[in-house]
């Protein structure tokens, strides 16, 4: 298990910053590729839609967890 890095990203013109480990990391890219959008935009959508409450790493790892719960629950 890796400790969170700080990766950078830019949503909406503005640089931030996410600390997430590696797995995490290579995940959210995979999914963008698989998307076909950059990763900047994978972001700015998860962080239109993320509650307020909860940071942009977070929500980043929620959303990479619940892409592969959906993708391994039966049809």
């Amino acid at each position: 298990m890796t400790r969170p890095v700080k990766r950078s990203l830019t949503l909406r013109g503005h640089r931030t910053s996410v600390s997430l480990e590696d797995d995490f990391w290579r995940a959210f890219r995979e999914i963008a590729e698989e998307k076909d959008i950059p990763i900047n935009a994978l972001a700015a959508e998860i962080d239109a839609e993320r509650d307020l409450k909860a940071g942009l790493a977070t929500a980043i790892r929620l959303y990479v967890l619940n892409h592969y719960r959906s993708k391994s629950a039966p049809s």
